[in-house]
């Protein structure tokens, strides 16, 4: 096999014989456009064009690309190491990393465990509450029962398998695995959006799973306020204030999955600030790093921690080969104390006003269901499932990078988009929706 040199033409040819895209077919592949370089809230594409990049990288680039604060924290590291194990050694640029989470997140919070993504870090929670419970056996004659979980439909947890069987096994992603994947117990999605007097009827199937089966339930995990990729819900903060007092109540671990929501996406440092409630467990990732590499954490309670440790063999049984990696942590740690040393909540806010007054005129489009905004999240949901290569070809000729999914157009664009690129990306999202 040759290998494609510096043409442009001949490397995109490779890309699609022999690259597999996310979600893509390798039969008939959506065409891909060819990055060469990033600044800012630009992507600039081999031909020298330019696109208003309006989803942060999937969600994670919240201070945009080539950043000179993220680029010298990595440029740092890499002059003392990039990695080195994490078994039986440590570094400073993990341990600033924790100790930034731990104060960061909410109490009580305090123990935190690295791993590579976010797929990964919601297997080490479900692995953490599995474990917690089963080295609980024999204490109480419920606890060897409690080996399953419990969720909302209308969520997405990631693409590995324990995550696959939390995310909605009707209209999510992984319908394809169904009698392959451990079997969970779903809670209808609550219904109240955020914003709106809540119905406490949204709780009555979490209700009764709970009285029904909480001896089998290991944990609850859940999205907190937003479900991201199953279909860009917003839903009412006291929804997750009665699940945390019903996990209580219950007996119940509950994780929050912050992956999406994590790092002031939502207008809060962390989506279950809305509801001023803590999870036993979370998961941070995505922007943890600013969108430069892949990394992302666990975290929990001193309880459940001593309570795995307590039981056999005394460990969490987990260790991926570039846990904590210094490069990744250096720039997480570079990343957050750069996010939070600036007004990012009113970027935040502005962030929202503009989605709020540029997607409105979507609202009177026949073909749309639905516009809505949450912080820097904006949706436009449309009644039919959108044809993605029309779609993504209009953006681009709207000088945008815009990734419809399903019946979505949404934009979670970086904190420091301009005020007017931020118009310029409303009105092509409201045009595009026009023409679908």
């Amino acid at each position: 096999m040759s290998i494609p040199n510096d043409d442009s033409a001949a490397l995109l040819q490779f890309d699609r014989e022999h690259l597999w895209h996310p979600y893509a077919s390798m039969l008939d592949p959506t065409p891909v456009l060819p990055v060469v370089s990033a600044q800012g809230v630009r992507l600039t594409l081999a031909n020298g064009r330019e696109l208003i990049d309006g989803t942060s990288s999937w969600w994670s680039a919240v201070h945009g690309y080539n950043h000179p604060v993220l680029n010298a924290a990595a440029q740092k590291q890499l002059q003392a190491m990039s990695n080195v194990m994490f078994g039986g050694l440590t570094h400073p640029s993990a341990i600033r990393l924790g100790q930034l989470l731990v104060d960061l997140t909410p109490v009580p919070l305090t123990k935190v465990f690295f791993s590579d993504s976010g797929s990964v870090a919601v297997e080490v929670a479900i692995k953490m509450a599995l474990q917690f419970w089963r080295a609980q056996d024999g204490k109480k004659k419920h606890v060897g029962r409690k080996n399953k979980l419990l969720t909302v439909r209308g969520g997405y947890h990631g693409d590995t398998f324990m995550a696959m069987s939390v995310c909605d096994p009707v209209d999510g992603m992984h319908q394809l695995f169904n009698g392959i994947l451990t079997e969970q117990f779903f809670a209808d999605r609550p219904q109240t959006r955020f914003g709106e007097p809540f119905d406490t009827g949204d709780l009555d199937s979490l209700k009764e799973l709970l009285a029904t089966h909480h001896d089998d339930i290991a944990a609850l995990i859940i999205e907190p306020i937003f479900q991201g990729a199953g279909g860009m819900h917003f839903y009412a903060p006291d929804y997750l204030q009665q699940a945390r007092k019903l996990c209580n109540d219950y007996d119940v671990l509950l994780i929050c999955d912050e992956i999406a929501t994590g790092f002031g996406r939502t207008g809060k440092l962390f989506a279950c600030e809305h509801a001023g409630i803590s999870p036993d467990i979370m998961c941070v990732g995505k922007a943890i790093t600013g969108g430069y590499v892949t990394l992302a954490a666990t975290l929990c309670t001193d309880r459940v921690a001593a309570g795995i440790c307590a039981g056999e063999p005394g460990a969490l049984m987990h260790g991926p080969t570039f846990m904590a990696n210094a490069l990744a942590c250096a720039i997480a740690c570079a990343s957050i104390e750069l996010l939070i040393s600036q007004p990012w909540q009113r970027c935040v806010r502005i962030i929202e006003m503009h989605l709020r007054s540029g997607l409105e005129a979507a609202r009177a489009l026949p073909n749309v269901a639905d516009v809505r905004v949450l912080g820097a999240i904006g949706v436009i949901e449309m009644h039919d499932a959108i044809d993605i290569r029309k779609a993504q070809t209009a953006f681009v000729e709207r000088g945008l990078w815009v990734r419809p999914f399903g019946k979505i157009i949404y934009a979670m664009p970086p904190f420091v988009m301009s005020d007017d690129d931020l118009r310029t990306l409303t009105q092509g999202m409201v045009e595009v929706a026009a023409l679908l």
